[in-house]
């Protein structure tokens, strides 16, 4: 992805949210490029591959009249050019149902990926999550999250990070 950041997705590739491999041609754009989006598109059209530039430029969003992420489905914050960027130069992530995008200090989290709770013990997140984790948004209790969600499982977990106190946040859905 050359010289394309997403600072609401910092490691797309690593989340599964672009593919890689055989060279595609990108409908928005119509060049070849190796790295295609493969995550959600809200629009009208069908497409099936848009390389990370057209999304990075927000040209992807135009041309098709499209979202990255579901604008009523995200955590609210003052700056709407902050939701301008998330939903229209983001790429999004795939979730069981409605993805969900969670902010923190008046700005959206940077998506880091899909998680069991096994994997926050790892990391040492669990403090973290205790202390952010808003049950009422998410409709989960956190001690059914901390015996049922499995990375790949039924029940999944969503890691974000805030990107300007660097806490974790979490968001759960199930199947």
């Amino acid at each position: 992805m050359k010289n394309v950041t997403f600072k609401y997705h910092p490691d797309p590739i690593k989340t599964g949210a672009f593919s890689t491999g055989e060279v595609q041609t990108c409908e928005c754009c119509g060049k070849p490029t190796e790295v295609w989006y493969a995550g959600p598109f809200y629009a009208v059209d069908e497409i099936e591959v848009l390389c990370p530039e057209c999304i990075a430029s927000g040209s992807a969003a135009k041309k098709f009249n499209g979202e990255f992420q579901d604008s009523a489905n995200v955590d609210e914050v003052s700056d709407p050019e902050k939701l301008d960027e998330l939903v229209h130069r983001t790429p999004g992530y795939t979730g069981w149902q409605q993805e969900y995008w969670l902010a923190h200090c008046d700005d959206y989290c940077a998506f880091q990926g899909y998680v069991g709770w096994k994997d926050i013990v790892r990391a040492g997140f669990v403090d973290e999550i205790e202390e952010t984790y808003d049950e009422e948004l998410v409709g989960f209790p956190l001690e059914d999250i901390k015996e049922c969600m499995i990375n790949d499982g039924s029940m999944q977990g969503y890691l974000f990070q805030c990107l300007h106190c660097g806490k974790h946040l979490l968001w759960v859905d199930c199947d």
